[in-house]
């Protein structure tokens, strides 16, 4: 994790086999959008999700015949499931014994003895509660005290529920005050962070469409963690759910917490370039998505910052003319024209790719 962030030392919780809070990496969410009772359809999308890199999948369970498929869902792939639990909390209670975390919402629970209770089988099944406030969904009669959904009302409701689990001596959860809007859910996540010390998870519920979300999402949930506040993340996006691991994680590489596949460094493109960066990138990124090892590829199409983003990369590609000059770890390796640029770079990033995997497995070996 970059040094710039101080980030919040939250007590850890387990999600499956996933460390949540204190110094552990901040992990992506995405959740599932087909019929959970298709069980087929759901697990090829979980694995979609956890191929795209994944750390932990949610998976909507409103009723008993979706349980009974989450439970299947459950025994057929790896990656930790939280179940979302809405309404019913005796769905919580069946799903219990199988889901690796209980996700409800305190506006549409119901009353204490109810909390009490999922309470209860998440103790039993050792495994942890996310409590998750939504400002679209708050208890009547704080919507009644405040008016409109704020900041405030957001942390009381959380505050509400932090009461009833430390009176219940039950500290193994985590926490999300979600809304829309940016400053709203920035403003709640900060003051409820000064409160309490449970991991918190970050995201901007409803943020919108993929192009719009992504905006809403970067500004938001990358305000907070600058900040060093949030422990795991969703992005809320109107796309397929793997865009939403895709922005978590270009996310989290921007601010340098985490890294994960290809990092690749593009001009804007102008007049001076000496080749069509737009196309080399695009076409780049989607032949490597495929590669979870960290790499940088720098792709820069003049000379007035090309050499020097090359050399800082693992592999660089400088626009020049009549050829363009390829990079690999700072030094210039060859020169190659235009109507070859993606396959070479494809070609270089692989090689680059197996040497070091072939060295991490020389260091595991002599270990």
């Amino acid at each position: 994790m970059t040094d710039w962030i101080k980030r919040k030392d939250t007590k850890v919780i387990k999600v499956g086999d996933v460390l949540v809070g204190g110094g552990n990496p901040i992990s992506i969410q995405s959740m599932t959008n087909t019929d959970t009772c298709d069980v087929v359809s759901t697990v090829n999308q979980i694995k979609d999700l956890e191929k795209a890199g994944a750390d932990i999948v949610r998976v909507s369970v409103p009723g008993f015949d979706e349980a009974k498929a989450f439970k299947e869902i459950k025994k057929a792939v790896s990656v930790p499931l939280v179940a979302d639990i809405h309404f019913d909390y005796k769905i919580a209670l069946e799903v219990a014994d199988s889901a690796d975390c209980l996700r409800i919402n305190p506006g549409n629970i119901g009353k204490e003895d109810r909390v009490r209770e999922v309470i209860s089988a998440a103790r039993d099944n050792n495994v942890p509660i996310r409590v998750g406030v939504n400002a679209g969904s708050l208890e009547k009669d704080l919507q009644k005290k405040y008016g409109e959904p704020n900041a405030d009302s957001l942390v009381e409701s959380a505050l509400r529920h932090v009461e009833i689990l430390d009176r219940f001596d039950f500290d193994n959860y985590k926490m999300s005050l979600k809304a829309s809007n940016i400053e709203m859910t920035v403003d709640a996540y900060r003051k409820i962070s000064k409160l309490i010390d449970q991991p918190l998870h970050l995201g901007i519920t409803e943020a919108g469409s993929y192009r719009a979300g992504t905006v809403k999402s970067s500004i938001g949930v990358g305000m907070l963690l600058s900040e060093g506040i949030g422990d795991t993340i969703r992005i809320s996006l109107a796309s397929d759910p793997v865009d939403e691991i895709k922005v978590g994680w270009d996310i989290l590489k921007s601010l340098n917490i985490r890294s994960r596949g290809v990092k690749i460094i593009a001009c804007p493109s102008c007049s001076r370039q000496n080749f069509n960066v737009i196309k080399v990138v695009n076409e780049l990124e989607q032949r490597l998505e495929d590669i979870s090892e960290n790499i940088e590829v720098a792709i820069i199409g003049c000379y007035v910052n090309g050499p020097g983003e090359s050399k800082a990369a693992n592999i660089g590609l400088t626009g020049a003319s009549p050829n363009n000059l390829l990079y690999v770890d700072g030094t210039p390796n060859k020169k190659i024209a235009n109507n070859n640029l993606v396959d070479e770079l494809e070609d270089q990033v692989r090689k680059k790719v197996a040497k070091s995997k072939t060295e991490s497995e020389k260091i595991i070996l002599r270990g």
